[in-house]
């Protein structure tokens, strides 16, 4: 099974090899966030004498209206950005996960209420709930974190509870239940192991969300403060100097365009390989 997911995965990348540089801009964004420390800059050193350089050999990014190194601060922002599309998405996926396979097992008056909630969640644009809760609470990535992964879960749980009305009618899960066991058993041994490849797919492109909606919240003063940085937060601070210094504006917009644009295709991919009738 291990081999054949392998198999598909590999063929899908060598269709199209343009899918090779997706996967290494992830991987290259990952790296380079996690050795931001490695920087001779302070992402946070105020030198106004600075202020609004040209990229050149020194600055490759140039300076923010601080005189900041903007590289440096694009290095942490994306380390904060990756870290609260990561973590929001564990949260996002672990309820979703667990609401649904609950949901899909039990079926019958427990599966219409919590379908029923979720429609109704569902039917609220979230962004706006997202906005109105982060609103009351003090702007940080602990609470941007928090809120995104507690309201980003709906649509897992609905794929989840799909997979499990199928999974649950299997010989193995019957078979189980009439030995005795609990449903607590067949739960977390026979039906959500089964759901590992669903699972995969919604986190990489759950991650992707998550990332985007921090990147929207920074940008509305909302989500990451000052002096710390984040995209969004560095695309918010552009604004002023648009015309002026536009380089401040493209270049943390190309990150977040190119890796929620990576996960996005790399989701795609798994999802094909990870297909159960795949015979390819």
């Amino acid at each position: 099974m291990n081999k054949r997911i392998f198999d598909n995965f590999k063929l899908y990348l060598e269709r199209n090899k343009i899918n090779y540089l997706y996967i290494g801009i992830i991987i290259l964004l990952i790296i380079v966030s996690v050795l931001a420390n490695f920087s001779p800059y302070d992402p946070n050193e105020i030198n106004i004498t600075n202020k609004l350089l040209r990229p050149n050999s020194r600055h490759i990014f140039d300076t923010d209206d601080l005189g900041r190194d903007y590289f440096t601060r694009a290095l942490y922002g994306g380390r904060v950005s990756l870290t609260v599309g990561f973590l929001s998405m564990i949260i996002s996926i672990t309820i979703g996960t667990l609401v649904g396979a609950i949901s899909g097992y039990f079926g019958g008056m427990v599966d219409s209420i919590v379908m029923r909630i979720i429609d109704i969640l569902m039917s609220i644009p979230s962004f706006f709930i997202i906005l109105i809760i982060n609103a009351h609470f003090k702007p940080g990535i602990i609470s941007v974190i928090l809120i995104i992964g507690l309201f980003g879960w709906m649509g897992v749980a609905r794929v989840v509870r799909s997979e499990t009305l199928s999974i649950k009618e299997r010989e193995y899960v019957l078979s189980s239940k009439l030995l005795g066991a609990s449903h607590f058993w067949v739960i977390f041994k026979h039906i959500i192991p089964n759901l590992m490849s669903t699972v995969i797919v919604s986190s990489t492109i759950n991650v992707a969300t998550s990332i985007l909606m921090e990147s929207s919240l920074s940008f509305l003063g909302l989500g990451v403060v000052e002096p710390y940085s984040s995209w969004g937060s560095m695309l918010r601070n552009a604004q002023e100097y648009i015309e002026e210094a536009p380089y401040l504006a493209i270049f943390p917009g190309l990150l977040i365009l190119l890796t929620v644009l990576s996960f996005n295709i790399i989701g795609d991919i798994l999802r094909e390989s990870l297909a159960p009738n795949n015979t390819d």
